[in-house]
């Protein structure tokens, strides 16, 4: 019997656009996709845990992780570090489990230049206008802060272009859907299942 391996999904989308909770609903509908936990240097917000929403880390400790090599992908989004530690992707891939990870634009790049076989899905908001004000209602921003948030979505926004699939976060039960949808569609890829077959012609009866 031959255990496929499991499909990287990659999650991204701006600042504000339910990213969190679109992955949070997607995981108690769908328990046998496995959650890639990110490490960030930001500080926790409200009702955030270590180890499951991110590892949080201080500057020095994530630099280290880069010099070690310990990451899949980092980048620098405004003024905090965010990263995804390698080995616990790679090990779950090849045990044939499927894994999300949640992450910035910039390293879903980084990603897709190691794994370009990977589902690459682009979250959007519905406009512009509602994207500011879920980040007005978070609580989380000040002025300065909200403006760079923006500036840096109208950015994300252009980087669309490098992924498989837009799915518009206007409701968030549609938007699992939406995703749902595309990664079953992807688990039965003839692509995905081909190499297998191949195996089984060549098995003696």
């Amino acid at each position: 019997m031959f255990v496929q391996k499991g499909l990287l999904i990659v999650l991204s989308g701006p600042s504000g656009v339910g990213k969190g909770t679109v992955c949070s609903v997607l995981r108690k509908e769908q328990s046998d996709i496995v959650y890639s936990v990110s490490a960030t240097t930001r500080s926790p917000r409200i009702g955030e845990v270590e180890g499951i929403n991110y590892f949080f880390k201080t500057r020095e400790a994530f630099q280290q992780m880069i010099q070690n090599n310990e990451l899949l992908e980092w980048a620098e989004y405004v003024g905090n570090y965010y990263g995804t530690p390698r080995r616990f992707v790679e090990e779950t891939i090849q045990q044939g489990k499927d894994i999300i990870l949640e992450i910035e634009v910039q390293g879903a790049l980084k990603v897709k230049q190691t794994y370009p076989e990977g589902i690459f899905i682009f979250l959007i908001p519905p406009s512009l206008a509602e994207l500011k004000n879920r980040i007005i209602h978070r609580g989380t921003e000040n002025d300065e802060n909200l403006i760079r948030r923006m500036n840096a979505a109208k950015e994300e926004l252009k980087m669309l272009k490098y992924y498989d699939y837009a799915v518009v976060n206007d409701e968030i039960s549609k938007a699992v859907k939406r995703i749902q949808a595309i990664i079953e569609a992807e688990r039965l890829r003839k692509e995905r299942i081909l190499p297998y077959y191949e195996q089984w012609l060549k098995e003696e009866l």
